[in-house]
């Protein structure tokens, strides 16, 4: 079927916005974090059950394939497709929590950590703790069958899912949950029935292959379908049900799902352990299973090399010994007695085995933090010193751990053999489950031969000579799709064959992942991975930074923005017509730059520390023409002016809509911005008045020996701070911060020629490097004097400002956000009176960069009687000025935020732009949080 024709076809059955068959959005979604480049016909966003169906029955009936995405955070090629790609939507982000948590019902698309903040409140938790838990959806988490560090088999999806509801090929439902649904299907569907209860009868009346997998699924096993299925349970609605454990969108689709919970420990200790080599530390594998030990992380000394240099690294890693491996271990109680008893115990039991360093837990936080920042950095650092135009590939194996020595003493020899040798090894040693990453370059035929011959040797390493699991959790997908038959045997591998066929008679359910006839599928439709800028080259497409990505319901996430540009470079750099080189510069303009917050979070989610929006500044930089240079020159030396000018037209607006009233005045200003086209901003009630003139810059304090502060008022705040609707004060945010500051009994500096001062992020942000400069030039040296060189602390009242303060200004200087430094310096210096009030708080972007959440929340629990944190909002998409001109990123980002604030009826954040959106978008008034301070404190007189 044609593209075009497939468009038509779909958006008969779907909305247009849900239907994507356009080149450059086909390919963005189509990718996942694996390996391998397949672009979908059409992407499907589905929202509900019935929209599922209905696809579901259109490929069914028209024999199209389709393949299910949720994060795409899958290693695999589980997850891309050249047919129809159905990618989960908001639809699917629900949950029902029962029984005091014991028991929980999650949508599809939920990710593992939403699910685990839910949880939070009755010390449970999931079972399956994958690394990617942060972006992995539930979705995905079941037909993979993560597990990760912590619970290994024991507490994986198939042992912890209680009920679910799946949609299989031809459409029909079926709830696990409810008897009648179980009933129905059983009566609609008896060949199906039929044939699950004679693989059910072969697998377990077959003494050798019953024996065979009892002993297979005694590690941790995602190579193939879960055949323990068959063997486990009698009743075919329980089979089918875990045989959807693990199938990776090929048998059917999980719309939502049951799990029993586990209990999350709240005191935990940690214990970093060092020793000779790696054998060494699989000598502790048999002990600590009889132990009550909550994680075992194995490190090998390539591992250790790869963070060692890191700031916060342990000191002792860069002097361990050529050969050494570490193991983390975790155990956790409800009581100190207890930790302390486990603690011994797995002293104790560790005692005869030689460390280079005596065991010593500690649960200090700080201390645990940074052996855990020693194991999460791994990968990080790993995959971030790669080579040029090589891939990273993570390999997951594992052994039963009476010859995990053997084994991994094994794979180092072959990793050094077949050149990689500078493979980093890490995993949980528990569940005898390693993970190793090479770096093949997969856009050369030499390096994908190497590859090959690699992935065959490991193969016969893993499956033959040591009986191991060639996928442990990662899933099979295409990578290890040839190899499942050399795991499993002819025998059971025909049995996983005939599961296929039984769910999926026409094979239209992801053909191609985990039974393929193709022996070199895992070597073709290889990704490449052109150069295509230094700032984004390390990307392993891994999909780690779209959750906490504004734009990512509206137009593109990081990832996504990366994709496109590494295509767009593939356009210059080769012959491609220029016409498409230019079509396409052009459909990317709205989704890859205007529509980018470029606030820098995704930095913090991506393994390997890329800032997707520095690359969006970087190009805005390089389409400036010498007309805007001018513009932002001449904004850059008037700013005086500029802000005085501000000033004035913000008061017009709000006096205008006192006399005729809000909803009129919106609706004229919401008129003249669909006319302007982008030409002039879009004011709402929200949106600030104007401040007041700052005149003085000295206030002296209530004594002679006040201490003294430096105070530097944002261009922002002294043009645009001052009230706008819902607010009962007349101040604006200058005047408040002043207040604050001597009522705590400071003496308080503005910096000399204030008017004209800025820190350069406004220019900054949008590429106008020079102008930015000259501002944070100006400001580092007015700052400096008004500081005495640094000696005076300096605060800040925009956080992203102060932020980017900090990272282009003189390191001499002391600088605070406002919330720090009422946190740092004030709390001693006010007495509080909670008001009897339930506030919601934001914090900002630029915040959580500087690691200021606690300080929010603990100030803001001093002032209010309840304080409410959204737990699904992270940048609000305001972006600088951007919310002025493209709101729709604004409203896309804080979609959830109404809901997530409940009964708030005041809102407070530190930045007064981000603070117009959050009030647009929730319906309650945010403001700083100075405002609530100065309410909620007085002056504390020492007797």
């Amino acid at each position: 079927m044609e593209n075009k024709q497939l468009h038509s076809r779909l958006t008969k059955l779907f909305p247009k916005e849900q239907v994507f068959t356009d080149e450059l959005s086909r390919l963005v979604k189509g990718t996942d974090a694996g390996l391998y480049r397949l672009v979908p016909k059409a992407v499907v966003k589905v929202n509900t059950e019935d929209e599922v169906i209905r696809l579901l029955q259109f490929c069914s009936k028209e024999n199209v394939p389709v393949t299910f995405k949720a994060a795409g955070t899958s290693l695999s090629g589980q997850t891309v497709s050249d047919s129809i790609l159905m990618e989960i939507g908001q639809g699917f982000e629900f949950s029902v929590i029962t029984d005091n948590g014991k028991t929980a019902t999650f949508g599809a698309g939920l990710t593992g950590t939403a699910a685990n903040r839910m949880l939070q409140r009755y010390r449970r938790k999931l079972g399956p703790k994958p690394a990617s838990i942060n972006s992995a959806k539930i979705g995905g988490i079941i037909a993979n069958n993560a597990s990760g560090s912590s619970y290994g088999i024991k507490h994986n999806s198939y042992h912890t899912v209680k009920s679910m509801r799946i949609i299989f090929a031809d459409g029909s439902l079926l709830d696990t949950a409810d008897t009648t649904s179980c009933q129905s299907f059983i009566a609609s569907h008896p060949e199906f029935i039929a044939q699950i209860e004679r693989l059910h009868n072969e697998a377990s009346g077959n003494e050798g292959v019953k024996n065979r997998i009892q002993q297979k699924f005694q590690l941790k096993n995602t190579c193939g379908y879960g055949v323990n299925s068959l063997i486990d349970f009698s009743d075919p609605v329980d089979i089918l049900q875990h045989l959807m454990i693990g199938s990776e969108g090929t048998l059917g689709f999980v719309s939502q799902a049951t799990f029993e919970t586990v209990h999350d420990a709240p005191l935990k200790a940690t214990a970093m352990l060092y020793f000779h080599n790696l054998r060494d530390v699989c000598e502790t594998i048999l002990p600590l299973r009889s132990c009550s030990v909550s994680a075992a992380e194995l490190m090998d000394r390539n591992a250790l090399r790869a963070v060692e240099n890191q700031e916060g690294m342990p000191a002792e890693l860069k002097s361990l010994p050529e050969g050494a491996a570490a193991l983390l271990i975790d155990t956790s109680a409800d009581d100190e007695e207890t930790l302390l008893v486990q603690m011994r115990d797995i002293e104790a039991k560790l005692a005869h085995i030689q460390t280079l360093y005596p065991i010593r837990f500690t649960t200090d936080i700080h201390l645990y933090n940074l052996y855990w920042n020693v194991r999460n950095g791994l990968f990080t650092s790993a995959a971030a010193s790669r080579p040029p135009h090589t891939a990273s590939i993570i390999e997951d194996i594992a052994f039963s751990g009476e010859i995990l020595g053997d084994a991994l003493t094994d794979v180092r020899e072959l990793l050094v053999r077949t050149g990689y040798a500078d493979a980093v090894m890490w995993g949980h040693l528990l569940d005898g489950n390693v993970h190793f990453t090479v770096f093949p370059d997969i856009n050369s035929p030499d390096g994908v031969d190497k590859y090959a011959r690699f992935m065959h040797e490991l193969a016969n390493l893993v499956a033959v000579k040591h009986n191991g699991s060639l996928k442990a959790e990662h899933g099979t997908g295409r990578n290890m799709a040839p190899f499942v038959e050399k795991e499993w045997g002819t025998e059971i591998y025909g049995l996983m064959k005939r599961i296929k066929s039984a769910f999926d008679p026409n094979h239209i359910l992801n053909p191609g992942v985990i039974i393929n006839d193709d022996k070199d599928v895992f070597i073709k439709n290889l990704k490449n991975i052109p150069d295509a800028n230094p700032l984004i080259d390390k990307c392993i497409e891994c999909g780690f930074c779209e959750v906490t990505c504004p734009s990512k319901e509206l137009t593109f996430t990081p990832r996504q923005r990366i994709v496109a540009y590494r295509r767009l470079t593939e356009l210059v750099d080769s012959r491609f017509d220029k016409k498409l080189r230019e079509r396409w510069a052009g459909e990317m303009a709205y989704e890859f730059n205007e529509t980018c917050a470029t606030d820098g979070l995704c930095a913090i989610a991506c393994p390997v520390n890329i800032d997707t929006g520095s690359l969006v500044k970087e190009l805005r930089w390089k389409e400036n023409g010498k007309f805007a240079n001018r513009v932002a020159s001449s904004m850059a030396n008037n700013m005086a002016s500029a802000t005085s000018l501000i000033r004035g037209l913000l008061k017009i607006p709000h006096f205008i809509a006192k006399i005729i009233g809000y909803n009129p005045m919106e609706d004229i200003t919401k008129g003249v911005y669909k006319m302007g086209d982008g030409l002039f901003p879009l004011w709402t009630r929200y949106t600030p008045s104007g401040s007041r003139k700052i005149v003085r810059n000295i206030f002296p304090g209530h004594s002679a020996d006040a201490p003294v502060v430096v105070y530097f008022p944002s261009c922002i705040t002294r043009s645009m701070s001052g009230p706008s609707f819902g607010y009962a004060e007349t101040e604006d945010i200058p005047s408040k911060m002043l207040s604050l500051l001597r009522k705590a009994g400071y003496t308080v500096i503005i910096p000399e020629g204030k008017d004209k001062l800025c820190c350069g992020m406004a220019f900054s942000s949008k590429g106008f490097r020079k102008q930015a400069r000259q501002k944070e030039s100006e400001l580092n040296g007015a700052l400096l004097r008004a500081s005495r060189n640094g000696e005076l602390p300096i605060v800040c009242d925009m956080s992203p400002c102060l932020l980017h303060m900090r990272e282009t200004l003189d390191s001499r200087l002391r600088l605070y956000d406002q919330v720090e430094f009422i946190h740092d310096f004030l709390l001693d210096k006010l007495t509080f009176e909670k008001q009897p009030v339930s506030i919601a708080i934001h914090t900002t972007c630029s915040s959580t960069k500087m690691h200021l959440e606690e300080k929010l929340y603990t100030v803001a629990a001093l002032c209010a009687d309840k304080v409410i944190v959204s737990e699904n909002v992270s940048c609000c998409g305001w972006a600088g000025d951007r919310g002025f001109f493209y709101p729709e990123l604004n409203r896309s980002a804080l979609a959830s935020l109404k809901h997530d604030i409940g009964d708030a009826t005041e809102g407070y954040s530190n930045s007064r732009t981000c603070e117009i959106g959050l009030s647009i978008n929730s319906g309650v008034t945010y403001k700083s949080l100075v405002y609530l301070v100065d309410r909620a404190s007085e002056r504390k007189f020492l007797s």
